[in-house]
């Protein structure tokens, strides 16, 4: 099994070069640029306490076109007698360490360590990475999601919910909110029965490849992000029909 061991400068082999589990190299650090090189080439850190940093890039990967987005009848119920509201990039951090939290089904602690959290911070501090937060009626986070916007793809990243339906709103807002600025698919990484049931399909790496090089043509929607005035009320009412 060949696993590169990255060098100072934040590079990767292609992503050809990954093992058949999308295992492709180790080492090296999360620094902004790093960070950002490996998601512009479809690469993704991905690993806990007791390991060295581990970068993947996954065949086949999961993607989400925002036309083929499902939203069950019971969550179109809850958007629309509106249950819940949603905002984006209002509490990254709070967002970050409740996916850090999430109890996930056999597997043993997480692997958003504190040196991701921080990494990940730094990014949402200089207008990459994005925290979309659903609020109950009292005024009480939900749930939510977090990921990396570049060019025109957000890469989801890690999402959680404290009450039933709560991260499948979030991410159904995130949808529209995307579709109206014109990007091209979310990257969902990681092929779950989850994300699969909201709608995301795998596509071989290479397609995926190709349309992320098209994706990346475009300059990032760097900054803070937040709905534009009247979007709340008609992504709501969309999601709602």
């Amino acid at each position: 099994m060949v696993v590169y061991r990255l060098i100072e400068e934040p590079v990767f082999p292609h992503p050809d070069e990954a093992e058949p589990d999308g295992l492709l190299a180790v080492g090296g650090d999360l620094s902004p640029e790093r960070l950002l090189s490996a998601y512009a080439a479809g690469i993704f850190p991905w690993y806990d306490d007791n390991s060295p940093i581990l970068w993947w890039s996954l065949n086949p990967r999961l993607v989400l076109y925002f036309d083929k987005l499902h939203v069950s009848k019971r969550v179109r119920r809850k958007i629309r007698k509106r249950e819940y509201t949603v905002t984006i990039d209002r509490r990254f951090k709070d967002v970050i360490r409740n996916c850090a939290g999430k109890f996930r089904p056999g597997q043993a602690g997480t692997w958003i360590v504190p040196e991701m959290i921080e990494a990940y911070v730094k990014l949402h501090k200089l207008g990459f990475a994005h925290s979309v937060e659903v609020w109950n009626s009292d005024g009480k986070l939900a749930g939510g999601l977090y990921g990396v916007s570049i060019g025109r793809v957000f890469s989801g990243e890690s999402m959680f919910f404290l009450e039933p339906d709560a991260s499948k709103i979030g991410f159904s807002y995130l949808v529209q909110f995307l579709k109206n600025r014109e990007f091209h698919f979310v990257d969902c990484q990681q092929p779950t029965s989850h994300l699969k049931s909201l709608g995301a399909e795998e596509m071989d790496r290479d397609v995926f490849l190709d349309r992320l090089d098209d994706a990346m043509e475009f300059s990032a929607m760097q900054g803070i992000w937040d709905f534009a005035e009247g979007e709340y009320d008609l992504i709501t009412r969309t999601l709602g029909q």
